[in-house]
């Protein structure tokens, strides 16, 4: 049987419908190892992240909710950011389009992509010092190293 179908059987055999609850994590093999892959990189989401920084820096059920509003906050700054990406191409391709060049078009894409740049670092460097707020000084530490590692990127 496929290795993600065994998973499944597993995880209901014993009364689990999920995966992450029964401690079969991202590749279903039910090791210990799998619980930690796909956690860092990529965009930044809630619930993954959310998880992967409760249990490195073992946070207390207070942390975890409050680091899940901030999380959320980031997350939906993001989500507009690629909203404006999206708007600075269209009008890319419509100053590509126009018979003269629209360079008025192209120079307002550029606007767009900088302010949505800005909003998002200005987002996470906020999120970070909430984030730093919470955290006792051992947790501090776990997260830098996170941090510098690149297990977890911001």
């Amino acid at each position: 049987m496929h290795s993600m179908v065994m998973s499944w059987w597993r995880a209901h055999r014993r009364g689990c419908a999920d995966w992450a609850a029964a401690g079969c994590g991202s590749g279903g093999r039910g090791d210990d190892a799998a619980e930690n892959e796909g956690f860092g990189g990529g965009a930044f989401g809630v619930r993954r992240p959310l998880r992967f920084l409760a249990y490195k820096l073992e946070l207390d059920q207070r942390q975890v909710s409050e680091l899940a509003k901030i999380l959320d906050e980031l997350k939906t700054e993001r989500a507009q950011a690629e909203v404006d990406d999206r708007r600075a191409l269209a009008l890319l391709a419509d100053a590509a389009q126009s018979d003269p060049f629209d360079a008025s078009r192209a120079a307002e894409a550029g606007r767009l992509r900088t302010q949505a740049t800005e909003r998002v670092q200005k987002q996470v460097i906020e999120s970070l010092g909430r984030i730093h707020a919470r955290l006792e000084p051992e947790q501090r530490a776990r997260l830098a190293y996170l941090l510098r590692t690149g297990a977890l990127v911001m």
